[in-house]
């Protein structure tokens, strides 16, 4: 067996890089970006472990054909992997058609044991896949890891922007570093080379633009992210030249340029002034 070594994402000296990936509805590919940036970064070399703290609408598993059930070793959980990414999920103790109905305190304890009771060795980065909206997950994350980053994943409808504000003002609300906004399902490319923009244009620049933060990339709309999620095959695994593995490795290029946030706090503020 490995010699795992627990390195606690909580403690102010780790290294870790933490950056949760929002969103402010569901439908807007939050978490097949997730799973392939992760699977991306993981490409390159990088220690990379994905957080499902969507409790209540889980799936990075079985984007990443993940069906190992984690290991105990001295009462610490081991976390499955696959592609070079380890992932701590609800999918990993539930059944794919058990609903999970959770209050607060019951989503903020589950994040607490993915962050703190899983023992994931040393890890260059962490992405936390987390729910759509505004809610109590947010605020548990700004409580236990302060230090963490956020990116919102938006299309580029007006009205997916508008949405997804609230969730990156939110973020902000809890005092957690949005860095950047994605914007996914930009353009379908024919078999002429020609772009054909599906779902608008623009949404993910004036979401970048009202939030003052850099557009981090945009990933066309293909069918193989999707063909991918369904069999547990990350398109960047899949065809890492394909065009749409070339866009998630220029959110990647953006994201390493960022310095990581590191911001420290003994005390949460929600207050009405932000």
């Amino acid at each position: 067996m490995d010699n795992y070594e627990a390195v606690p994402l909580t403690d102010p000296a780790s290294r870790t890089r933490i950056i949760g990936v929002s969103s402010g509805k569901g439908g807007v590919g939050k978490s097949s970006t997730t799973v392939n940036l992760a699977a991306a970064w993981a490409q390159r070399g990088k220690s990379v472990a994905v957080i499902d703290a969507d409790v209540y609408g889980f799936s990075v598993p079985k984007m990443l054909g993940i069906t190992a059930a984690p290991g105990l070793v001295d009462d610490k959980i081991i976390p499955p992997s696959a592609y070079g990414v380890k992932v701590i999920s609800m999918g990993s103790f539930a059944d794919d058609d058990q609903p999970i109905v959770w209050r607060g305190p019951m989503l903020h304890k589950a994040l607490q044991q993915f962050v703190t009771d899983v023992t994931w060795g040393p890890l260059d980065v962490v992405l936390i896949d987390l729910p759509p909206g505004t809610g109590d997950v947010a605020i548990s994350m700004a409580q236990l890891l302060p230090r963490s980053e956020t990116v919102v994943v938006t299309t580029p409808q007006p009205a997916a922007q508008r949405v997804a504000q609230r969730s990156a003002l939110m973020a902000r609300k809890v005092r957690l570093a949005v860095v950047g906004v994605i914007e996914n399902m930009s353009w379908f490319t024919g078999n002429d080379g020609t772009r054909y923009e599906l779902f608008g244009a623009g949404g993910g620049a004036k979401l970048a633009d009202s939030l003052e933060v850099p557009l981090l990339g945009q990933i066309p709309f293909v069918p193989a992210v999707r063909e991918g999620a369904d069999d547990g095959v990350p398109a960047v695994a899949a065809d890492p030249e394909s065009e749409v593995a070339r866009a998630y490795a220029a959110v990647i290029d953006a994201l390493e340029a960022i310095a990581p946030r590191r911001r420290y706090r003994s005390e949460l503020s929600i207050s009405a002034d932000g």
